[in-house]
């Protein structure tokens, strides 16, 4: 039997993830960890803890001594670590958390992993980050694996770092370390400050639809289900001490202006309620991966096509109202009021 271990767990990535093991390797243990911050919500493990199958703690991965002592405890072969803060707005208003999360997070983990590994039992490290780290594209060409780390945000930098760090540790001490860097995520259960749920929600709710500039950036979508199905290839294919890009398929590059015309056009909501507003600092243009490294050597590919992942992902945020309805309340208004009243958006 597998013993892992999934940081960031009752977030957006990190319970899909669980649902999806619980789906695919029912004979895995799986352990959940979570801080429970604004993001984190245990209604999305609700099934799966009422049954007992999965166990859950909740601790702060920045906690040295929580985190080794549930490591001796239990005793994981494979870590799943997506624990971060993970959002570009908040990281602009403050950086701190980032730093104390995403950077020295990761290192508690990475100690605790390590003493394991030298105590002899076998542990390996997936460490899940972001395309974000490589910095911006122009209109044309991907990031490879090989492209250098050019970190624009806060929240970028704190990740570049993590990934640093997870390399480092295994360069020096051995330990077998993989990573994944991704596009950007859609599906059920992400956080409505993140632009695709925060535009199906806002369609709903009548309200108006804040697109930074002129809404030509231009990003690249992958469904969370071929992420998470992308991580279980790495844990079970990727050889140690890589890095592997993971993104959607070829038609999920698209500017921001038609990701929301798009959501607009499926809830037949009306074009006044899109608002351009002011920029947010320093907006990278452009990201795109190249997954053939991935395609190659994990076997792994994509199967959401982007408009129909995109369709089943407003239906799901329509039959969930009352999960949404009840997070957008409380500290994320008062994040949402901070960020946007600047910007001229009502």
């Amino acid at each position: 039997m597998t013993n892992v271990l999934i940081t960031g767990a009752a977030g957006f990535i990190g319970s899909n993830l669980v649902h999806l093991l619980a789906e695919v390797r029912p004979s895995w243990k799986v352990h959940a960890l979570d801080l429970l911050t604004y993001a984190g919500n245990l209604k999305n493990l609700d099934g799966l803890l009422k049954e007992k199958k999965i166990s859950f703690s909740k601790v702060d991965i920045a906690d040295q001594s929580a985190v080794t002592e549930l490591f001796a405890s239990q005793k994981f072969d494979l870590v799943f670590h997506l624990a971060a803060e993970s959002h570009v707005d908040r990281s602009i208003l403050s950086a701190s958390e980032f730093v104390r999360t995403n950077v020295v997070g990761t290192q508690c983990l990475l100690n605790a992993a390590l003493e394991q590994h030298r105590a002899g039992n076998m542990i390996r490290f997936v460490h899940i980050s972001t395309d974000e780290v490589y910095g911006s594209l122009g209109p044309t060409g991907v990031f490879t694996e090989e492209t250098p780390l050019d970190p624009t945000s806060p929240y970028a930098a704190s990740k570049a770092s993590s990934d640093l760090l997870v390399q480092a540790m295994g360069r020096t001490h051995k330990l077998d370390t993989v990573i994944t860097r991704c596009t950007n995520n859609y599906g059920p259960y992400q956080f409505p400050e993140k632009f695709i749920p925060l535009f199906v929600t806002h369609c709903l709710e009548g309200r108006k639809l804040p697109l930074y500039g002129n809404g030509t950036n231009v990003r690249s979508w992958i469904h969370v289900r071929d992420h998470c199905e992308g991580l279980l290839s790495a844990a079970e294919r990727g050889k140690s001490g890589e890095v592997y890009n993971l993104g959607g398929t070829p038609e999920a590059e698209l500017a921001n202006v038609a990701v929301a015309r798009l959501i607009m056009e499926e809830l037949n909501a009306p074009p006044e309620l899109l608002q351009l507003v002011a920029d947010r600092p320093a907006h990278d243009f452009r990201y795109a991966v190249d997954t053939a490294k991935a395609r190659r050597e994990l076997s792994w590919e994509p199967q959401h096509k982007f408009r129909e992942g995109l369709r089943h992902t407003i239906a799901w945020y329509q039959s969930e109202r009352a999960w949404w309805e009840e997070i957008v309340s409380g500290e994320y208004r008062k994040f949402y009021d901070q960020n946007y009243s600047s910007r001229r958006c009502a």
